[in-house]
């Protein structure tokens, strides 16, 4: 049995334990996964999406005062109050910010890609150029708790990437109507002063619809509940999206030499997100699990969010996988595809050298998942429920897109005219011969 939480037992929880010692086949349909029914979700926000883009900044208004009991006269927020908004930060705060904006920059400016032309032979040359969208939607979520360092993660790949307009949604704070203040002094540090005081899927519809108080944009990106994220599905092909973001998770490789204190904090940490928060703790250690248990005993109840932890780790979304070796390790991880993936094992960089199926991966006793949150100058918003099977987190490549510029001379293309005679023909497209054709004559 896993760890039991309770206050004068009047509560009993138990992190599941998955045994999958001697089992080689694919681990993926033994282990748990949060449920998030988007489809179900989409649903109940598509009258909300179709309000929003029959009746713009009208609807945006009665949606807020229904949802967040806020009634603003205009959903953007006065440039004035996002610029004020800095002097209101603690000095370690706007510290920590803009050193968290300074390391995310130099990582995010290595990513932006350089163009590239290919000579294929004389007057014959196809460049890839990379462009940037033209304006984007940014949203930052304002529910359980407030998130700058989302605002620092949206809008730093976007600048890199070159966008030259950036729009930034969180929802309204009752008494202020405005976004949390931290929030607009993020975007202040950052030079963005286009913010919105809307949330939720109101949010989404308005980026991708426009109203009168705010252009369409052309990709929207950021987290959000599920209602978020049935919104950006009912967008999408509108507007570009992210992903559809699923409840936060954490896996752990671990072995012998892993502290069981650094795991169990890490567990926590996690945890701490969301009720829905998902942890997996994979090791071919039996004793760890118990070290472990020993640990999350000691530390979750003095943890300030304890209820939201016990819930998550006790919830059928999280579990301790004991397999046979580390090959078994990185089998189920890679079944799993988490979200954040630690490594805190004797050889943690050769381990996480092998890994496919991650969103981020942290390598060692000293890269836990609050580094990457904040100030490793990684991108936190990162593929959920699975997806890091196929999909990479936010980077400077999800504000741009590829155009390939082909560039041939006359003699060029009549190198190549008898190819597409011979695939034209082929594929029964008599006009596309012809249009070579009339430029360069069989013969000549």
């Amino acid at each position: 049995m896993g760890i039991r939480f309770g206050r004068l037992n009047r509560i009993d929880r138990v992190i599941s334990r998955i045994d999958l010692r001697g089992a080689t086949g694919d681990p993926r349909d033994k282990l748990p996964r949060a449920a998030l029914d988007v489809q179900a979700a989409a649903e109940k926000v598509r009258p909300i999406i179709e309000d929003v883009r029959h009746r713009g900044a009208a609807a945006v208004r009665e949606l807020t005062q229904r949802f967040d009991q806020v009634d603003l006269e205009s959903a953007r927020v006065p440039d004035q109050i996002v610029k004020e908004s800095v002097d209101l930060l603690e000095p370690a705060l706007r510290d920590a910010l803009e050193e968290a904006i300074r390391r995310a920059r130099i990582v995010h400016e290595a990513q932006r890609p350089r163009d590239a032309a290919t000579r294929l032979g004389p007057g014959a040359a196809v460049t890839e150029r990379y462009v940037p969208v033209a304006r984007v939607g940014l949203y930052v979520p304002g529910g359980l708790t407030v998130y700058p360092s989302s605002v620092v993660m949206n809008v730093i790949p976007a600048q890199v990437a070159g966008v030259e307009r950036i729009a930034v949604a969180s929802p309204p704070q009752p008494g202020t109507g405005a976004p949390h203040p931290v929030v607009l002094a993020a975007c202040a540090l950052l030079g963005v002063d286009e913010v919105y005081a809307v949330g939720g899927a109101q949010a989404i519809a308005m980026f991708a619809y426009g109203t009168e108080e705010c252009d369409p944009v052309d990709v929207v990106t950021g987290p959000g509940n599920v209602y978020v994220a049935a919104a950006k599905r009912l967008v999408h092909g509108v507007v570009g999206i992210d992903s559809e973001a699923g409840p936060t998770e954490v896996a752990i490789i671990a072995d012998s030499s892993a502290d069981p204190a650094f795991v169990a904090a890490d567990l926590i940490g996690q945890a701490e997100h969301d009720e829905l928060a998902a942890c997996l703790l994979v090791t071919p250690d039996a004793e760890l699990l118990d070290k472990v248990d020993a640990e999350l005993g000691k530390q979750v109840p003095a943890t300030r969010h304890r209820e939201r932890v016990e819930a998550a780790l006790s919830g059928a979304q999280s579990a301790y996988v004991l397999v046979d070796d580390m090959d078994a390790c990185l089998r189920v991880i890679d079944a799993w595809a988490p979200e954040h993936l630690e490594v805190i094992t004797a050889d943690a960089r050769d381990v996480a050298g092998r890994v496919r199926n991650a969103g981020a991966i942290f390598v060692g006793p000293w890269a836990p998942v609050a580094l990457g949150d904040y100030v490793a100058g990684s991108n936190h918003v990162l593929p959920t429920g699975g997806t890091a099977r196929h999909s990479g987190g936010l980077s400077v490549l999800s504000f741009m897109r590829g155009i390939h510029v082909v560039d041939y001379s006359r003699d060029a293309l009549a190198e190549v005219a008898a190819h597409i005679d011979a695939l034209g023909g082929a594929e029964d497209f008599a006009a596309h011969v012809d249009s070579v054709r009339i430029r360069v004559p069989r013969g000549k």
